[in-house]
């Protein structure tokens, strides 16, 4: 399943932009929560006054506002322009609108914000988190203040105080990072199979995948057995296809990681971008989401500190599926209302009788359905096709779901069976699903 693996998470724009300065408020710092959703980082963000939710990308240039979800906002100086990025054609048409007043959390305001508006409905990837995303928002949050990302708390604090911000480095890791094109590349040890090899790879929080490899740029690469054929995601110009496998071992200096899942984009997904010199490819969230992260831009670092998640293991969607949200359903939930009726006992003392009475309640809940089934996979050998209906798993109402824990049922262990209820031209099928990962990794 591919489900946000890299839902067209990679953005290549040129600095159309003046730049953009947010400032900070508060004299010390500033916290902002944020929702966590397949280790992506979801943040509020209020621009000319309409509240939003953008994804925090550290590997796009501009900020990007594509769904606007029934809610209205008034742009300033708008003109029309053409993009280009990841995907199969060249250019989607757009506007840039300047001088906007953007917000995010309490005391991170830009006053003169250019946002990026795509026209193209296609390019919008909230059916696939489960919850109304509007847009990007990438290096101009980063590029000013010291920038800390706890994965464990789901807060991110953004420091204006050097002495508050020098004793809380000193418990990280510090690598050095260089900004070039407006995105930060760090340098890691790439182990495909059994040699290092030192490498250049973009940190990219809008990747969810763990690792991407640009195999046409590393000199002499073979693609680990077991892969697969694979969709990837889709970039701003049409959907991304490639390979997935894992490679040996990343390492990011004393940090370890065994048998990463890598995805291995086809050469024509890349053919029309203009990479920084000598980049192999990325590391995504699914690295990062193992440490609190500190991004600091001025001084070109990035530090690092071990979480709880570090030693999770990297887990694959094993059952081919891939799950959107469809819009939503009414659906009846049975309620329980107790009542109490007054009565007297034999000696004239009133007691109090309890008796429970039920009645239905209608309540708006998510619709999932299939919006792919990997050939091969365990989902296409059970029957189960595009456009099908979820209704349950395990026996559990796919409407009290979130799309994270629907996805999570699909990377338990080989072997695990899941029970599914789908609807089919209006027929309800009971379906039992093995979960196989196709691409463990052999030596």
């Amino acid at each position: 399943m591919k489900f946000l693996k890299i839902i067209f998470l990679f953005f290549f724009l040129g600095a159309f932009s003046q730049e953009a300065a947010f400032k900070i408020t508060n004299p010390k710092k500033t916290v902002i929560p944020f929702q966590l959703i397949n280790n992506l980082v979801f943040v509020p963000v209020n621009i000319n006054g309409a509240d939003l939710t953008f994804l925090l990308d550290s590997g796009v240039n501009e900020t990007i506002l594509f769904s606007l979800d029934q809610k209205e906002v008034n742009f300033n100086e708008v003109e029309k322009i053409k993009f280009s990025g990841l995907g199969e054609s060249l250019d989607i048409e757009g506007l840039k609108s300047e001088n906007n007043t953007v917000n995010i959390g309490h005391d991170y305001k830009d006053d003169h914000h250019t946002v990026f508006i795509i026209l193209d409905e296609s390019i919008n990837f909230s059916s696939h988190v489960g919850i109304p995303v509007n847009g990007i928002i990438g290096y101009h949050f980063f590029k000013d203040h010291p920038i800390e990302i706890n994965y464990s708390t789901q807060k991110i604090t953004i420091f204006n105080n050097e002495k508050i911000y020098n004793r809380k480095q000193k418990k990280f890791t510090k690598f050095p990072i260089t900004i070039e094109g407006n995105k930060p590349y760090m340098m890691a040890d790439v182990e495909i199979t059994t040699i290092k090899t030192p490498s250049k790879l973009l940190i990219d929080l809008g990747n969810s995948d763990a690792v991407w490899l640009f195999p046409k740029l590393i000199e002499n690469f073979q693609y680990n057995r077991p892969n697969i054929d694979d969709y990837l995601g889709r970039g701003f110009n049409g959907d991304i296809f490639g390979k997935r496998s894992r490679i040996h071992a990343l390492y990011l200096g004393k940090f370890a990681f065994q048998q990463p899942l890598t995805a291995m984009p086809e050469e024509y997904s890349i053919q029309n971008l203009k990479l920084v010199p000598n980049r192999k490819g990325s590391i995504g969230s699914d690295i990062l989401r193992r440490f609190t992260v500190i991004f600091n831009y001025p001084d070109q670092k990035i530090l690092l500190k071990k979480n709880k998640h570090f030693d999770d293991p990297f887990q694959f969607n094993s059952s081919g599926l891939d799950i959107q949200q469809d819009g939503m359903t009414w659906e009846k939930d049975l309620v329980m209302i107790e009542t109490k009726k007054n009565s007297r006992n034999d000696e004239g003392k009133p007691i109090s009788d309890s008796r429970e009475k039920f009645r239905y309640n209608f309540v708006l809940k998510p619709k999932f359905t299939v919006a792919g089934c990997r050939k091969d996979s365990p989902c296409f050998v059970a029957g189960i096709r595009k456009n099908d209906q979820l209704i349950s798993i395990n026996k559990k109402t796919v409407g009290d779901m979130s799309m994270q824990r629907i996805n999570d049922y699909f990377k338990e262990d080989d072997g695990k069976k899941i029970y599914l209820e789908i609807e089919r031209n209006d027929q309800i099928l009971n379906i039992i699903l093995t979960l196989e990962d196709p691409i463990p990794y052999q030596k």
